[in-house]
């Protein structure tokens, strides 16, 4: 097909648009707010498309249609449909670049449509390129007289604010949570000592058993703490560089589809998000998981944009390793993913379907090659995978960690939840989990603004084009936020507060794009009405939350309600009031809505988290749902058997505040305010932490309680005194293991006090078969095997760890060390 010459642009497209005097002060705000280029016309629809589109000519609508609704739209450029509302960031194509979609496709670009094809042609070239690679420019970008982006000279500089903020804030008092959870931690300084146990994930470094997850989220502390030796920060600091690195992506995507201010206040949302702050902060594998899900939905949105198959490819890639994080719950997004794209891309539908299966090859091969090395390794020469009944982690992904934590029969676990409207250990199920007394507080803030957003985003673009950029953008975001949210809502399985950090990067996005969106059209008195509505939910359920913690700024409730119901009232007059009342009223909105979940994030970094379940924020009101029996200790509570603790002094059997536990093996420094540098003042063996720590273990060595039978020590751990440490690093190089514990919280505690190997006998909840009785036997008479720690929680009944135990009390010399009580396997009671 011969193109004919290109039709000189016109002189008004060529020349310096002068920004014309704002309309009642509209147009001025946008600018100043960072939602409008500061010289793009101030019109709306079909005028602000037009004038945008040089210098290409604009043309009419062919019927009207586009012009009527507002939504015309091409799959290029910056265009009057729904991404005019933001500025859209897509650059025009080179002059006679063919469209995404040939004429018979439905393209919003295509007669079907009643909108003209871009540019001078009749009709797009036959073919099915991808657009020019060009670069995209950002979506808030003035354009320059010459027709190139430019950066508002504030936006970089803000950006980069908003990371060095983020990273400022999670860095605070990070030494005071020590190792954290323990559990990762043991399996980080194994790593860090072997490179088989750091590929296989293993507690300890001898590989007698592996933590119940995959082991990439253990990888970047392990080469962490290679680096820089085991300590604090060495495994916590690299957490930290996750949550900065997701607030970083959730911008880049956010501004690319509604700009910069848009962007900061998504970033914003992000950071100070109570779970977020947390787990940032924390070394479970959901920092990383919630890292690569937002890089998937931001590479899905490129793919949108433009249709090119490598950025679909990257985001299986990122979901693949996701998946190394997290086994299955990686996937809880991949339907609407792969829905979005299947109806939304700007590529003919069998190009679609070959993209969505390239893309799930990349995930395959990215995900599935540690699967299948692991599977088809000697069983014999690799360690247990820890969480399995069977040795297989096929049986750990699709059983413990799969169906198991939906339908909550997990074989191996301590107990499930309820079914839909029932109670469990794990807290009710519903429709309003995320809103509950346990959860809310930790990430359900914007949750009611989020959700208005999305759907007034919807309605507003639903006469957009199939390939509108920003309706799909909404739905990535949007429908990755739902998807995940009902999913927590009614699993019956294991399910902690802390989980729900999964949703944020979701839920920023939202809440920047859609806020951005209505601020565009903030004239219509529809948009000024939701953007009210929005700012009104907020800030009453920001009153509720804050009302759970009556102790907590009692103050604050009320200046969030009051604040936040005065600025929506003036975002109610927005499109006739003037700029300055237009802008206040914005600020006080945002302040109100951010106030409340800035509250808990301080109270966050304020104290150290340490065990298996933590929470965000000061200590709730609500107690049910998320802990186990024994729950959450709160800050200072202590005392044990025997007397000695008082509240913030944990003690132990025979009175006495030991170290925290996971204390470094070389100490650590004691804090100004007189903690030991681990995030308390000591607690009890069986885990009684300081802090918003949720070990939930009683005290007592045994750590029983009447509610939840065997479970001291298997959440929390134990503490490890100078005596204790003492007699385990003796002669410990003359063995495999210096000793072995039920339960893997109870064996990493003395694995990192002393830097030796010791074997969790059961797994995380001793209730493994691994090793088996004949096994720890055959260990014990080759002398691999020093010491065993009496105590520890968990196994249940005649199981493995049970039978184990009992062996050893019944053959085995018992030894004193402090408050903890040994075996010497290598001094049978007879000889004693």
């Amino acid at each position: 097909m011969t193109t004919p010459p290109d039709p000189q642009p016109s002189p008004a497209a060529e020349a310096p648009h002068p920004a014309p005097a704002p309309h009642d002060g509209r147009a001025a705000a946008d600018v100043a707010a960072g939602t409008r280029p500061a010289s793009a016309p101030h019109g709306t629809g079909a005028e602000a498309g037009a004038a945008a589109e040089a210098p290409h000519p604009a043309h009419p609508p062919h019927d009207g249609q586009a012009a009527a609704s507002g939504t015309q739209s091409a799959p290029h450029g910056p265009y009057a449909g729904a991404d005019a509302l933001v500025g859209d960031p897509r650059p025009a194509p080179p002059r006679g670049q063919a469209g995404a979609e040939t004429a018979g496709s439905a393209s919003p670009s295509g007669p079907a449509a009643g909108v003209p094809p871009h540019g001078p042609h009749a009709a797009p070239t036959p073919g099915d390129q991808p657009p020019a690679r060009t670069s995209a420019a950002a979506g808030n970008l003035a354009a320059a007289t010459d027709g190139t982006p430019v950066t508002p000279r504030w936006a970089r500089p803000a950006f980069f604010a908003l990371l060095l903020s983020t990273g400022l804030l999670y860095l605070y008092n990070l030494h005071a949570s020590g190792y954290a959870n323990s559990f990762y931690s043991a399996a980080v300084q194994a790593g860090s000592q072997s490179w088989k146990a750091f590929f296989f994930g293993s507690l300890d470094a001898a590989n007698a058993i592996t933590v119940d997850k995959p082991p990439a989220a253990l990888w970047p502390m392990a080469l962490s703490v290679r680096m820089f030796g085991l300590n604090s920060w060495a495994i916590l600091v690299p957490e930290v560089l996750m949550g900065v690195g997701a607030v970083a992506v959730v911008h880049a995507s956010v501004r690319r589809r509604a700009g910069h201010g848009a962007a900061l206040l998504a970033g914003a949302v992000l950071a100070l998000t109570p779970v977020a702050a947390l787990m940032f902060r924390f070394n479970n594998p959901d920092a990383l998981l919630a890292l690569l899900m937002a890089v998937a939905c931001h590479l899905v949105v490129r793919a949108l944009e433009d249709g090119r198959t490598k950025w679909l490819v990257w985001a299986g890639v990122a979901v693949g390793f996701a998946f190394l994080t997290k086994t299955l719950q990686a996937f809880l997004i991949l339907p609407a993913l792969a829905a979005v794209y299947a109806v939304c891309a700007p590529v003919r539908p069998r190009k679609r379907f070959v993209q969505l299966a390239l893309a799930t090859v990349a995930l395959v091969v990215s995900g599935g090659w540690w699967v299948a090395v692991v599977e088809l390794w000697p069983a014999s020469s690799r360690p247990y995978i820890g969480g399995s009944q069977n040795n297989s982690f096929l049986e750990l992904t699709f059983g413990y960690n799969g169906l198991g934590r939906l339908n909550g029969d997990e074989t191996g676990s301590v107990g499930g939840g309820g079914g839909p409207g029932g109670g469990g250990r794990w807290g009710e199920t519903g429709w309003d989990r995320m809103f509950n007394d346990d959860i809310g507080g930790q990430i359900s803030w914007l949750l009611p603004a989020a959700l208005i957003l999305l759907v007034a985003a919807l309605v507003l673009t639903r006469k957009a084009g199939r390939t509108d950029v920003t309706r799909a953008a909404f739905l990535v975001w949007g429908g990755s936020l739902l998807t995940t949210a009902v999913v927590f809502s009614f699993m019956a399985g294991i399910f902690h507060q802390y989980y729900t950090v999964a949703l944020a990067p979701y839920l920023a996005a939202v809440t920047g794009m859609g806020a951005a969106v209505l601020w565009q059209r903030r004239r219509e008195t529809w948009a000024a009405l939701t953007l009210a509505a929005a700012v009104t939910a907020t800030a009453a359920w920001g009153y509720v939350l804050l009302q759970r913690t009556p102790d907590h700024l009692p103050w604050l409730r009320w200046l969030v309600l009051v604040g936040g119901l005065t600025a929506a009232l003036g975002l109610v007059f927005a499109g006739r009031a003037g700029r300055r009342v237009v802008l206040a009223a914005a600020g006080l909105g945002v302040a109100a809505s951010l106030a409340g979940p800035t509250a808990y994030t301080l109270s966050t970094v304020r104290e150290g988290h340490s065990g298996s379940i933590v929470t965000a924020g000061p200590a709730s009101t609500g107690m049910g749902g998320g802990r186990p029996p024994g729950g959450a200790q709160d800050a200072g509570q202590g005392g044990g058997p025997g007397g000695g603790g008082t509240p913030g002094q944990g003690g132990g059997p025979g009175g006495g505040g030991g170290p925290r536990n996971g204390t470094p093996p070389d100490g650590a420094p004691p804090n100004p305010d007189g903690t030991d540098g681990t995030g308390g003042t000591g607690g009890f063996p069986g885990g009684g932490p300081t802090g918003r720590n949720g070990t939930g273990s009683p005290p007592g060595a045994a750590g029983t309680t009447p509610e939840a039978p065997g479970m001291g020590g298997l959440l929390g751990g134990t503490d490890v005194d100078a005596e204790a440490r003492e007699l385990l690093e003796s002669d410990a190089g003359d063995h495999t293991w210096a000793a072995a514990a039920v339960g893997a919280q109870n064996a990493a505690s003395h694995q990192l006090a002393t830097g030796e190997p010791v074997m969790a006998i059961g797994g995380f909840n001793g209730t493994d078969p691994s090793p088996t009785l004949a096994q720890f036997q055959r260990y014990v008479k080759d002398g691999r095997i020093h010491y065993f720690v009496s105590g520890g929680g968990g196994g249940r009944g005649e199981g493995t760890a049970s039978r184990i135990t009992a062996w050893v009390e019944a053959n085995f010399t018992q030894v004193t060390a402090g408050s903890a009580t040994f075996y010497d396997l290598t001094r049978p009671a007879s000889e004693s």
